[in-house]
Formats: C-alpha cells, sequence, structure tokens
C-alpha cells in the first residue's frame, strides 16, 4: 500500500521541527569538498599477520592512540582476507576480543572466518614494508603503520580501493568504535559509479558527487530526494574507461547497520553506526561479469512464473468485489492485455492480515470470481503487511502469542500502529515465527487461493514512535479521518545508546532519530538481537519466511512483491520503488532507480504506471504506459484518494496500452528467457546501456533510455507536450521493432530525433542478434501458445556476418528453472551471412517438454541484407523448397539513416521474410538461401 500521502503531500515537513530539535544535539555530517569534516583518531597499527590453513590472511590491529568521539575505540581489531573465489576477494575486519553484531549466516550463507584468537600481547614481528597477497584477478596489499589497504586488478595494476589517508586526503585513517566505524577509498576522478540505494536520484543512474547517500530502510515516499527509501544495498559498481578498455569491478559493504556514504568525486567515505567491516570485492571486469560473480555470491535471482511477466492491474481502493469485477471486464472490452488482478488492503476485514471482509468480498463470491479468472490463466495477488492486530479474538494474533513469534521490548511485544490500530511485529529471524507465518499462508490459502503476495509496510513502518501503549477510553484508530495519525499513547525512547546514538546518520534526510516512525532500536528480536542491527534485514527475513510458506503450499514458483530489500532480496522476491507521484520527473526516475535494483540482483522491478499519487495528466498516463510496458514488472497501481486511472479510463491510453503492452505481449518469450538468463547468470532483465557498449563512455551516466537484455532499446518520451524524442544510438545497425523497414546505423554512434506522437514509443533492436516473439494476446497463457518469429538483424549491408539468439521455455509453475528436469527446453538461435549465402538454424537441448507443447515457428525475418542482392534458391533442412510449398518468401527494401561520410556510398539493405514455415521448437532447424546480384 503506502506511505500515507494524499493530497497535500506529506512528505518530511512533519518532521521537520523534530529535526530542528536534534540540530542542537547532533554532529552536523559534512560531505563538502571545501569544508571536509575533521578527521578522527590516528588509526590502528598492524602488529601480526599469519597465513591460515585455508589460505587467508589474518591479521591484528591495534588501535594507535585512543580518542573519544563518538565513543571509546574498540583497542584491538582481527583482520582477516581471503580469495574465496578467482574473482573475490573478502575482506573482514572486526573486533578481535568480542563477538560483534554481523548479518545474520543463516539469513546470507557464506564463509565463515576464522574465531577469534586470543593472541592479544603476543605480538608477532610485523612486516614494515608493503607487502602483497595475490589471487587470480585481484591483489589485496596492505601498510602497517598506519593500517591501511589496497585492492589492484592484477591485469593492468589499477588500483580499485584504497583505505590509506594522506594529510591532503578529505578522510582520515580507519575508525572502529562500537557504534561507529569510518573507512575510506580514494578514486579517480573519471571513474563512473552506480548503485548504493535505494534512494531517488534526481541526477539518473551514476552516483553525483557530494549527494547524500544514507542507507537504512524507511518508508518514506519514493518523491524524497537522495533521502534513505525502503531498501538497503551497500554495493556500488565502478566502471572505469582505461586507454579505451573498459573495467568495471563491484564493491559490497555486508552490513545492515544504518550508514551515510560520503561520495566526493575523488574519494568515497563510509561511516556506520555498528556491525563490522565486510567487504567483498568483485573483479568483473565487465558489468554483466560484475553482476554475475555478486549474485552467486547473494543469491541468484528468484524464478518469476510466466503469468507474473504480463500487466497487472492493483488500487487501493477496489472497495468491493464489484469492483474488481468491473475491472477486469473492462480490460477485456477495452482490449488491453491483463494477467493479473491485485487487492490492496480492501479485502480484508477491518485491515487485518490473512483475513477477508464478509460484507465487501464475502468469500462464495470471491471464490466464483477467482475460479473464473482462473479457467481464463488470470492471476490474482493480494497484500499483506507485517503488523498483526493486537486483538483477542482474531486467530492469526492469538496463535501468534502462544507461539511467542513477536519482536519484544521490555520483555513484551512491542506495540506499535498500522491500518488496523495497535499492532505487534513478527520477528523473522525466529524459526518458530517462519513456522508460524507459513502455517497462517497456509491457512489463508485455503481461505483464498490467491496466486501470490504482496509484502508492504516492511521497513518496518509504524505510524508511532517510541514506547506506545493502547489508550484507555478512546476508540483508536477512530475510523474517520486518515488512518496513519497516530492515537497510541506514547513516549519517546531516549534511554539508551541504541535509541539516541552518537553518531546521526542523516535518516529520512533530515537526521530523524533512528526509531522514528519504525520499531524502537532498542527492541530485541530473537536471542537477543537488536533491533538496533537487524532494522534494515526486516523485509530481507520477511521475504525469506513469505517465500518458504509459499513454496510449501503447492510445491508451485512463489510470486512475492516485496518493498523492502536488503542483499539477497531478489532470490526470494520482486520489486516496485514505491510511492512515486504522478509527475513527469517521476516518471524519469523510475528508469534509473529500475536499473540501479538489476545491479542490486533484483531484476523483477517496476514503478507504479502512471504514479501513485495524485492522479497523472492524460498525456502523462499515456507516456508512462509506454515505459511501463518494458519494465520487468508491470504494474498500474494508484492511490485511495487518487481518481481512478486503470488504463481504459481515458481512450488515447488504452491506445497507447494496446499499441506498447500488444509489443510486450509479442516479446514475452524473449522477457521469459531473460527471466531464465537472470535466475542462472544474475543478468539483469532492464540493464543500462554499458552493458552492451562498455566502451562507448557516452552511455555512462545516460538514465533517459534503456535495454531489456543485451539488445532490445527502449527510448521513451519522457517530457511533456513532446511529439518526437532525441535518441543515442550506440556504433552499429539498429532496427525499429515497430516498423522493420527502419534503419539506423552509424560507427561511431549518433544522436537521432525520433518522431514520437501520443501512441508511438521507439524500440530498436541492435546488430548481430536473433530475437524470438510470438503473437501476443490478451493474456499470458494464450499469447505464449501461438506461433513463432525470429527476427534476424545483421550489420546493415554486410557481406559477411553472424548473429545468435536463444530461448528458454518450461513448466513455469516448478519451483526450480533448470534443464534437464523433463519439462523445460533451452534452444540456442544461429544465423550466418558468408558470400551470399544467409543460414538460420537452431540447436536444441532436452526438446521433449518443447515438442509436447506443439510449438512451432511460422516465420522469419532478416533484416540488414544487403540491398543489391535477391533471394533465391530457398532450402529448408537440406531440401530445396518448391512452388507447390506453403512457405512464402519477400522481399523490402530497407530505409536507412546513417551518418554521412564524404566519398561513401549510402547503405541499402534489405529486409527478407519467410512466412508459412512449421519448424517445432523442440526439433533442430536449417534454413538458407542465396543472395545473388540482380540481373
Amino acid at each position: 500500500m503506502v506511505s500515507p500521502t494524499p493530497p497535500p503531500l506529506l512528505t518530511l515537513s512533519s518532521l521537520l521541527l523534530l529535526a530542528l530539535l536534534l540540530c542542537s544535539s547532533s554532529v552536523v555530517n559534512s560531505s563538502s569538498k571545501s569544508n571536509p569534516p575533521p578527521k578522527i583518531g590516528q588509526g590502528y597499527r598492524l602488529i601480526s599477520i599469519e597465513e591460515t590453513p585455508d589460505g587467508g590472511l589474518v591479521g591484528h590491529l591495534v588501535v594507535i592512540k585512543n580518542n573519544n568521539v563518538y565513543g571509546p575505540d574498540i583497542p584491538h581489531l582481527q583482520l582477516f582476507v581471503k580469495h574465496e573465489t578467482q574473482d573475490r576477494l573478502r575482506v573482514h575486519i572486526t573486533d578481535a576480543q568480542k563477538q560483534r553484531w554481523e548479518v545474520p549466516y543463516s539469513l546470507l550463507p557464506r564463509e565463515q572466518p576464522p574465531p577469534l584468537k586470543q593472541t592479544i600481547g603476543r605480538s608477532r614481528k610485523s612486516p614494515i614494508t608493503v607487502s602483497e597477497y595475490s589471487g587470480s584477478e585481484l591483489i589485496f596489499s596492505y601498510t602497517s603503520d598506519p593500517f591501511g589497504f589496497a585492492v589492484k586488478r592484477k591485469s593492468n595494476g589499477q588500483t580499485l580501493f584504497n583505505s590509506s589517508s594522506d594529510k591532503s586526503d578529505p578522510f582520515g585513517n580507519l575508525v572502529f568504535k562500537d557504534q561507529y566505524l569510518e573507512i575510506s577509498t580514494k578514486l579517480p576522478e573519471d571513474a563512473s559509479l552506480y548503485g548504493l540505494g535505494e534512494n531517488t536520484q534526481p541526477h539518473g543512474i551514476k552516483l553525483y558527487p557530494n549527494d547524500p547517500y544514507t542507507l537504512y530502510t524507511t518508508d518514506i515516499s519514493a518523491i524524497n530526494l537522495n533521502a534513505d527509501l525502503y531498501g538497503s544495498h551497500p554495493v556500488y559498481m565502478d566502471l572505469r574507461n582505461v586507454g579505451g578498455k573498459p573495467y568495471a569491478h563491484s564493491v559490497l559493504l555486508l552490513n545492515s547497520n544504518g550508514m551515510d556514504v560520503f561520495y566526493r568525486g575523488t574519494s568515497l567515505t563510509y561511516k556506520v553506526i555498528g556491525g563490522v567491516f565486510d567487504f567483498y570485492f568483485f573483479a568483473g571486469p565487465t558489468p554483466l561479469g560484475v553482476v554475475d560473480q555478486y549474485t552467486s555470491f547473494i543469491g541468484r535471482p528468484a524464478p518469476m512464473p510466466y503469468w507474473s511477466l504480463g500487466f497487472h492491474q492493483c488500487r487501493w481502493g477496489y472497495h468491493n468485489l464489484s469492483v474488481v469485477e468491473d475491472v477486469v471486464e473492462n480490460y477485456q472490452k477495452a482490449k488491453i492485455p491483463l494477467d493479473v488482478i491485485w487487492n490492496d488492503d480492501d479485502h480484508m476485514d477491518g485491515h487485518k492480515d490473512f483475513t477477508l471482509n464478509p460484507n465487501n468480498y464475502p468469500r462464495p463470491k470471491l471464490l466464483a470470481f477467482l475460479d473464473k479468472i482462473h479457467s481464463i490463466g488470470m492471476k490474482y495477488v493480494v497484500i499483506i503487511d507485517p503488523g498483526i492486530a493486537v486483538n483477542s479474538s482474531y486467530g492469526v494474533y492469538q496463535r501468534g502469542i502462544v507461539d511467542d513469534v513477536f519482536i519484544k521490548y521490555e520483555g513484551e511485544p512491542y506495540l506499535a500502529q498500522v491500518w488496523p490500530g495497535a499492532v505487534n511485529f513478527p520477528d523473522f529471524l525466529n524459526p518458530k515465527t517462519v513456522s508460524w507465518w507459513g502455517d497462517e499462508i497456509r491457512r489463508f490459502h485455503e481461505l483464498v487461493p490467491v496466486d501470490g503476495l504482496w509484502i508492504d509496510m516492511n521497513e518496518a513502518s509504524n505510524f508511532c514512535s517510541g514506547k506506545c501503549k493502547i489508550p484507555k477510553g478512546k476508540q483508536c484508530p477512530t475510523g474517520t479521518g486518515p488512518g496513519w495519525v497516530c492515537c497510541l499513547d506514547c513516549k519517546n525512547i531516549t534511554k539508551t545508546r541504541w535509541d539516541d546514538p552518537p553518531y546521526k546518520i542523516n535518516a529520512s534526510g533530515l537526521q530523524a532519530p533512528v526509531g522514528f516512525k519504525t520499531i524502537a532500536t532498542s527492541a530485541v528480536h530473537y536471542n537477543g538481537v537488536l533491533e538496533y542491527d537487524a532494522h534494515s534485514l526486516y523485509g530481507f527475513s520477511q521475504s525469506i519466511a513469505t517465500h518458504k510458506g509459499l513454496q510449501g503450499l503447492e510445491g508451485k514458483r512463489p510470486f512475492i512483491l516485496s518493498r523492502s530489500t536488503y542483499v539477497g532480496s531478489g532470490h526470494y522476491a520482486a520489486h516496485w520503488t514505491g510511492d512515486n507521484q504522478g509527475t513527469w520527473e517521476n516518471l524519469r526516475y523510475s528508469i534509473s532507480t529500475m536499473l540501479n535494483f538489476g545491479i542490486f540482483g533484483v531484476p523483477m522491478v517496476g514503478s507504479d504506471i502512471c504514479g501513485f499519487y495524485p492522479q497523472p495528466t492524460e498525456e502523462l498516463c499515456n507516456r508512462w504506459i509506454e515505459v511501463g510496458a518494458f519494465y520487468p514488472f508491470s504494474r498500474d497501481h494508484a492511490n485511495y484518494y487518487s481518481p481512478r486511472q486503470e488504463l481504459y479510463q481515458w481512450e488515447s491510453v488504452a491506445e497507447s496500452a494496446r499499441n506498447a503492452l500488444g509489443m510486450r505481449y509479442k516479446l514475452l518469450p524473449y522477457l521469459y528467457t531473460l527471466n531464465y538468463e537472470a535466475h542462472i547468470s544474475g543478468a539483469p532483465i532492464a540493464r543500462p546501456l554499458f552493458f552492451s557498449f562498455p566502451t562507448y563512455t557516452e552511455v555512462y551516466g545516460l538514465s533517459t533510455q534503456f535495454l531489456l537484455g543485451s539488445s532490445l532499446m527502449v527510448s521513451p518520451v519522457l517530457e511533456q507536450g513532446k511529439s518526437e524524442v532525441t535518441a543515442l544510438f550506440p556504433p552499429g545497425s539498429w532496427y525499429s521493432l515497430f516498423d522493420m523497414t527502419q534503419t539506423i546505423t552509424s560507427k561511431g554512434g549518433i544522436n537521432v530525433t525520433l518522431d514520437a506522437p501520443l501512441h508511438v514509443v521507439n524500440v530498436h533492436l541492435y546488430q548481430n542478434t536473433i530475437l524470438p516473439m510470438q503473437q501476443g494476446g490478451m493474456i499470458s497463457k494464450e499469447a505464449r501458445k501461438t506461433p513463432f518469429s525470429l527476427i534476424v538483424t545483421f550489420p546493415a549491408g554486410v557481406p559477411d556476418g553472424e548473429a545468435k539468439g536463444n530461448l528458454f521455455i518450461d513448466d513455469d509453475e516448478l519451483p526450480e528453472m533448470n534443464l534437464g528436469n523433463g519439462y523445460s527446453t533451452y534452444v540456442d538461435f544461429y544465423a550466418t551471412i558468408n558470400k551470399g549465402t544467409v543460414k538460420v538454424w537452431s540447436e536444441v537441448q532436452e526438446g521433449k517438454f518443447a515438442l509436447a507443447q506443439g510449438l512451432y515457428i511460422e516465420k522469419v525475418t532478416v533484416l540488414g541484407l544487403d540491398g543489391s542482392g535477391q533471394a533465391s534458391a530457398l532450402e529448408v533442412d537440406g531440401k530445396p523448397v518448391t512452388g507447390a510449398s506453403n512457405i512464402e518468401l519477400s522481399t523490402t527494401k530497407q530505409n536507412v539513416l546513417e551518418e554521412q561520410e564524404d566519398g561513401g556510398n549510402k547503405v541499402k539493405t534489405l529486409m527478407v521474410e519467410i512466412k508459412g514455415l512449421s519448424f517445432a521448437v523442440g526439433k533442430n532447424f536449417a534454413i538458407t538461401w542465396n543472395m545473388g546480384i540482380k540481373s
């Protein structure tokens, strides 16, 4: 649902007074280049280092001079360094004498560092000079006094990370206190950085020097720029162009505590309020390689069911079942594709999880509706918030109390307020809670056979702050007015250092208290874990529990949409970007956030199409569906207080939707194959252009266009009143997907102004590609049964060329997404042109499943062939095609827009289309013909 934000917009103004009160007691966290913050302490000295039995290094650090800024220094630290794989290096620094909080190894499985060594006072002779520890791709080196470390790329010696501080640097040496950790790295000025989210970045996808980057999961609307939003992803990708050659690497600080990250352009500083330094360096050197290595460590993206790639419709405010039925019917009447209908909390009884409103959503009528939509392949998803209503007659709460599943404060379940009123929060770090949650999912599924769950408000969001109790003698909430006004009796908690830490991160963009509008940070989880440490893991741990619960129901592939995310969330859930605004700016921002989540290992992502609130203009909604039709996760969603904005509400928007979603549904086999590639290699579904064109520095900051997969480029209109768009085309040949006779080609890249009237979105396919498509339809279940076509693209007019593509199909209800189980097929497609002969063929793995589905290829279209030729001598599987065959071959001239070079001849190209084929997808085929010179 929502951070509560109807007009007038309740963004952060309500925090202003609070923030002003804080200013007198908080240290201002400056990121200014001209006025860097004072350096803290003198760092640590490395006094011993030795090799571990498994080939790592373990060292002992002692503080050089103690100081009390943000608390006393931890005197002894243990350093552990290991090349865990050929392209992953770990650097772990913790208290040498006492166990500290780390992201639980049960949540994010990984190697344990060596146990703490009791070697205090037994220092070995420490090396004085720089020493190196080399792996396959990366080199770790260190200096001893003061301690600093560097990570270099072995192939070219380039320094990727260097924590040593000189007097001229705007940062100091390593700081390690109980509630304040600081470390920095130098950076080359021309490095392009991406990541460090979740936040809304007004400057685009590249990190922008001196913008604030705070990581702490928070329920504030995504309209707030450069503020800590719903997820915490302390990872960045660094892309550099060294002498014309691109190199990418990634740095993860695996720490769940709140942190500020200061990026100054030539350095980056972490200021963290707890935990340990647990750095992972991923060598790349390609952007795809980085994400592959990263997701290999944090967990591969979850396989998604096929229907989840269709279009979704939701709204907070579908007051009863008949409204939902009307929405489905109106989509069908408007001939706009729709796969999934959603309910926000309107279906619930008094906003309580796992319940049905008996009046507005009577179970017999709802079950009849679900039978109807399920019979045609449509799906139904509902929302679940983590807060469980405190209500003695509510079975979910009763069972939770009996099983002791809630987060505690002073020995009692911590009391908060969300939509149902007073709530307790389940503690998903407790194994008993995970079992109880799974049982509640099972019970609810028996009540309503939902197809997926939407877990919201899981930062966790709380309408109150501090220690609260249920007021006596008054109703809370009243049932009238805004439901998000705190009506519990509450008092602030400032008595512990966990509620009022010495260093104030820039929470909510205003240095708000870390317990503001969330669970009190001195509350306690299972085994004594503090909310202070585990806060940003709440949504992640809920995703894991929900995934386990759904998978245990019928053995089907789960679908979960989560608002709050952490490192590894993509292994379990999809994500949407939260409460956005129906404005042109928010349309633009959505692209950067989507692309960032691909880098974070959460490829199934999208924004609320047309904006969550307030109502978009008709023109904006036209343009938004033209972008949103190509989000990996494509859903229209709106606020309770906004007028209706389903895509059929305006005829012009309906036309744009039929056009853009019509193309999406033809591309479903491609999107589903990208879903498979994401699952096996982490490859994002939606990607920045630099993933495919890393040598082309002009695209390093491009945030107004994006790729689906490696070669399908979307260039939308993002400004009001425009009927054309200027798009950047990297070097090579590009073919319009909506009109394949239109070609754009260049040797060095080219900006082109494209026609883009209201109902048109420009989508182009790059050379050397084979794109599998189907005929589309109103629902994915039917669309995936239609005949296939292949689009083959060669560089325009070349005498010799090749193209490749692939296709993955499976039984998408199976939990696992892999080959070899008898329920999947993988096809590689190839094409070549050589000396006038064109050949297109396939190589099939595990063809049995595709054959059983009766899937076949009906058409092959080849683009970019030399325009001086003429197609002849067509052969299918080695046999000449005769006039008696149903196979038709046709040629069409293409219109080529190219950069003009003096003395160059204009390229002439042809499109060749072969129809009437009946190649079984599950069986190898080959087709050849000659492009002879016209007589």
